[in-house]
């Protein structure tokens, strides 16, 4: 279950990045945060995120955290 999370995360973060028509180095820069992280967080096998990272994304990407999880 754990793994399946990560990977909806990690779907869920590429979505909104693309939406935006953000680069994964852009969406870094914005959410000030290491260009290496956001490859990792949208690899085949995501890492773990810290909350703090997640409000970062978050902010970045012009949604809340709730909406920024949820998964659909």
């Amino acid at each position: 279950m754990r793994e399946n999370i990560k990977a909806r995360l990690s779907d869920r973060i590429r979505q909104l990045r693309q939406k935006h028509g953000y680069s994964q180095q852009k969406l870094a820069e914005l959410a000030e945060i290491e260009y290496k992280h956001i490859q990792r967080l949208e690899s085949q096998k995501p890492c773990d995120v810290k909350l703090s990272t997640l409000e970062k994304l978050a902010k970045a990407l012009k949604v809340s955290l709730p909406k920024l999880l949820s998964f659909k």
